[in-house]
């Protein structure tokens, strides 16, 4: 047979080949065919995570990972609002005693000035052990195996897996006083151990002593120092499973920062290894392999693909909360209460730069949640006639699922109150402040600029933060009145009325006749910004007002803000921890921003001051939720902030993915999550068939242009054999 008559054939056995594939997982599968309905979640990662040190990490992306493999003593309880701290490790709560000058144990309710001294016990759980490593793997004789290696074996490493052998053993109390002391080791550079410094007892004096008594660094690395054997009054070892830290004076919003991952536990073991000359060449380290107690270990550190999380084998154990908020149980939240984490067994995250081809995959089903990017939301999201967003009927008809949830942050325009014009406590200021306020529509901004993901503020404490109060008890009433059981931006005659009444009628300066100048520091220097500083002029002119916009880049809009040289700008704030204290004390006249603070409008107000002295060492109740009525009140009236909108977080995640319930504080919350893996490769391949009708068009194409090649063919036979 010729080679064109064996065509017609072979075309037809690839068609076969083809259509009989149409039974095997999606074609468009981004993952090995072996992960078919596995346990496993899938999500991705934009940027690689700089430090996975928990001394030194302090990003929301670091903590996505290592808020899995490390633990503190504390964490939030998943379901509860407001947030709630319960015990991780730790066995209760810490115990707190105070002490005056003397020495002598005060009680409890002690007034804050009498207290010289907080000590807080912490006593931890027995039997938790560290994940698998090779920093406690030892040999026949009990020798750490891979503390002493030579530098020709160092050079041959390249991941942690060419370390073969591994060991575990006991968490212990002295773990966490090692890390304590790591925060004020100088070189790793905490970013907390400035503010330690202020608040642990002698943690400035730790850092210098640990300075002066450490080898000095060997061709730009430092070898290993053991700080146990740097003694430290301000965080001790009391036993095997207990320790105590003592700080100045009252502090109790210091127990937030015993839930997060600066203050878990490091085996000395860990910084034993990976301090060896030659590791951090070829990235051995912590900030590339974490070691912890929690239900997961980073696997695979491979930024430029994919990280993965695996199960801890060696987890301690842990229980799903059994009790929540109204509407948890009818929502499902509870459904899997009293049963063990984590859930699923591993976590892979691949990296993506781009958000479009993020979106797809999530909408293939190749990733089981998203956020929602400008460019499709509105493939995403739509708004009721109430304003209510919903999810459109596409994503509806995909089982897609929306969360939304307004985050404990704040945006807000403020007034530099040291400005000749606008600042000070003067009447006339204050009723062109509260007029500027009323006519800056952040309702219409949230609308136009961020999709609707914001809720107008109406003080400086957002949702979830105690002290804040909903309904009409809670709004600005110099800005907003209450209609209809919502609250309702005052006309714009109002804020005319106010403007005249400060002596700017029609906004314009009594001495010259001319519209008021305004300036507005923006670091909104790039064209994205144009339409928004637009916006922001058409604010102040409807008071008359002509806003003159001073662009620069953040670097430049921090230094006009150290120096308190801009009138008005826009900045934000998000909390470190779920307490008043944490947003209040930007408005605090001792922290003011040109004394080196956090007031950027270096507000003063001597009352106000003196409350919150008195609100920030008060436990939650109603006598500590009459004082913050009392300084939102304050605020209200005097205007040094016009309190912008508290932002939104949207998100997704598919029908399969369970127990997703935003929670702004913690950030261990992936052993929480529960998958139904049978159901997603169902509706992967019902989303993802094969299309094949290029391929047959091809292979008709090809056996149409093969025929005239055969006709001639048997023609040429034909002819040699007669």
């Amino acid at each position: 047979m010729s080679r064109a008559s064996r065509s017609l054939p072979l075309l037809l056995l690839v068609a076969a080949a083809l259509l009989t594939a149409c039974g095997e997982p999606p074609w468009n599968n981004p993952y090995p065919e072996d992960q078919a309905g596995e346990n496993i979640l899938y999500g991705a990662f934009t940027e690689r995570p700089k430090h996975l040190d928990p001394a030194r990490s302090y990003s929301s992306n670091e903590y996505s990972f290592i808020a899995q493999v490390y633990e503190p003593p504390l964490q939030y309880h998943f379901l509860k609002r407001p947030y709630e701290l319960v015990p991780l490790t730790a066995r209760a709560l810490p115990e707190v005693t105070f002490f005056d000058a003397d020495g002598n144990a005060l009680p409890s309710d002690a007034a804050p000035d009498e207290i010289a001294v907080s000590e807080y016990l912490v006593a931890i759980e027995p039997g938790i052990r560290y994940q698998p490593h090779p920093a406690f793997a030892r040999d026949a004789d009990g020798a750490y195996r891979y503390h002493d290696l030579d530098a020709s074996t160092i050079a041959r490493i390249n991941t942690l897996d060419d370390l073969p052998e591994t060991g575990t053993r006991e968490l212990t109390a002295a773990d966490y006083v090692y890390q304590i002391k790591r925060l004020a080791t100088p070189w790793l550079h905490s970013p907390i151990a400035g503010l330690m410094g202020e608040h642990i007892r002698g943690f400035a004096e730790l850092g210098d002593r640990i300075a002066a008594q450490a080898p000095a660094p060997v061709d730009g690395e430092r070898p290993f120092f053991d700080l146990r054997q740097v003694p430290f009054a301000g965080a001790e070892v009391v036993d095997r499973y207990r320790y105590r830290i003592r700080l100045e004076g009252p502090y109790p919003q210091f127990v937030y920062w015993l839930a997060m991952p600066f203050f878990a536990p490091m085996p000395w073991e860990a910084e034993a290894l990976y301090n060896q000359p030659g590791m951090k060449q070829n990235n051995l380290t912590l900030d590339w392999y974490p070691v912890g107690t929690g239900p997961f270990m980073l696997s695979e550190n491979n930024p430029n693909l994919r990280m993965v999380l695996a199960r801890n084998p060696n987890f301690h154990g842990e229980r799903y909360p059994s009790a929540g908020m109204p509407g948890d149980r009818e929502a499902g939240l509870l459904d899997d209460a009293g049963e063990p984490m984590p859930f699923v067994d591993q976590a892979i995250y691949s990296l993506e730069q781009e958000s479009i081809p993020y979106w797809n995959k999530f909408l293939q089903g190749y990733y089981d949640s998203s956020g929602i990017s400008s460019d499709a939301f509105d493939q995403a999201i739509k708004f009721d006639a109430a304003g209510e967003a919903g999810l459109t009927a596409d994503m509806r008809e995909q089982g897609i699922e929306l969360v939304i949830a307004v985050q404990t942050s704040i945006w807000y325009m403020g007034f530099n109150m040291l400005d000749p014009l606008l600042g000070g406590d003067s009447e006339r200021a204050r009723l062109l402040r509260q007029a500027i306020s009323i006519a800056v529509d952040f309702g219409e901004f949230i609308s136009i600029f961020a999709n609707g993901r914001g809720v107008q503020g109406q003080g400086p404490l957002p949702p979830g933060i105690f002290g804040h109060r909903e309904g009409e008890a809670g709004i600005n009433p110099y800005v907003f009145d209450w209609e209809d059981g919502r609250a309702v931006r005052k006309p714009i005659a109002e804020a005319r009325a106010l403007l005249a009444k400060a002596g700017y009628r029609d906004g314009r300066d009594p001495e010259t006749g001319r519209p008021l100048t305004i300036y507005y520091e923006a670091m909104d220097a790039g064209p994205d910004g144009k339409a928004r500083l637009n916006w922001m002029r058409k604010q102040f002119a409807k008071l008359g007002i002509e806003l003159v916009v001073r662009a620069t880049d953040y670097n430049r809009f921090q230094e006009k803000m150290r120096k308190g040289t801009g009138q008005v700008f826009m900045w934000g704030w998000n909390a470190d921890y779920p307490d008043p204290e944490n947003f209040f004390f930007l408005l605090y006249g001792p922290n003011r921003k040109v004394d080196g603070g956090e007031n950027a409008a270096n507000y003063q107000n001597e009352e106000f001051d003196a409350l919150f002295e008195r609100m920030k060492n008060m436990d939650d109740g109603s006598e500590r939720q009459q004082v913050i009525d009392r300084m939102n009140a304050i605020l209200r009236h005097d205007a040094p902030w016009s309190f912008g909108f508290y932002p939104k977080s949207f998100s997704l995640h598919h029908q399969w993915l369970e127990n997703v319930k935003p929670n702004l504080m913690a950030n261990n919350t992936l052993k929480y999550r529960r998958l139904e893996p049978a159901i997603r490769e169902q509706l992967r391949a019902q989303w993802n068939p094969p299309v094949l009708w290029p391929i047959g068009a091809l292979i008709a194409i090809l056996v149409v242009g093969a025929i005239p090649a055969v006709l001639v063919a048997r023609r040429r036979e034909r002819g040699r054999a007669l």
